[in-house]
């Protein structure tokens, strides 16, 4: 399915970390919504506990786990929500390292990033929320 990415000259340019606009056609599609990915493994351990680099790599694998599961690929997500725990913008790098290895095209999805207090557990550093367009194969 055809997406548009726009970065308008009159808007800063973060390419490489998001696109300021992402517009979807109509047409036969279906949105996924996917919660908060964080940083635990299957048992509901935190892993990285203390490392954003870590906790971020496993997060964002947990969304790349999470989008196959509905049937969705990263190509397919239009908006990203990140929630770092007393976020400085210095760990922007961090952030954009991770997210890059799930999203290597240059069509990024729009994002926000956004500092926060605390997440549902005490040792999270980080949280991801995506939403997907994917396109329905012709009769399904």
């Amino acid at each position: 399915m055809a997406r548009q990415f726009l970065n308008p000259p009159t808007l800063p340019n973060w390419s490489g970390s998001f696109s300021q606009i992402v517009i979807v056609p109509p047409g036969p599609s279906r949105t996924v919504h996917i919660s908060g990915q964080v940083a635990v493994d299957p048992d509901r351990l935190v892993i990285g506990k203390g490392d954003l680099a870590a906790q971020c790599e496993h997060a964002f694998a947990n969304l790349g786990t999470a989008l196959a599961a509905a049937q969705a690929k990263p190509a397919d997500v239009v908006r990203l929500g990140i929630y770092i725990v007393d976020y400085r913008p210095e760990q922007a790098s961090i952030i954009q390292q991770a997210l890059r290895k799930l999203f290597v095209s240059d069509d990024l999805p729009a994002s926000t990033w956004l500092g926060v207090q605390s997440l549902a557990l005490p040792d999270l550093l980080i949280e991801i929320e995506a939403t997907a367009i994917v396109p329905v194969p012709a009769g399904g």
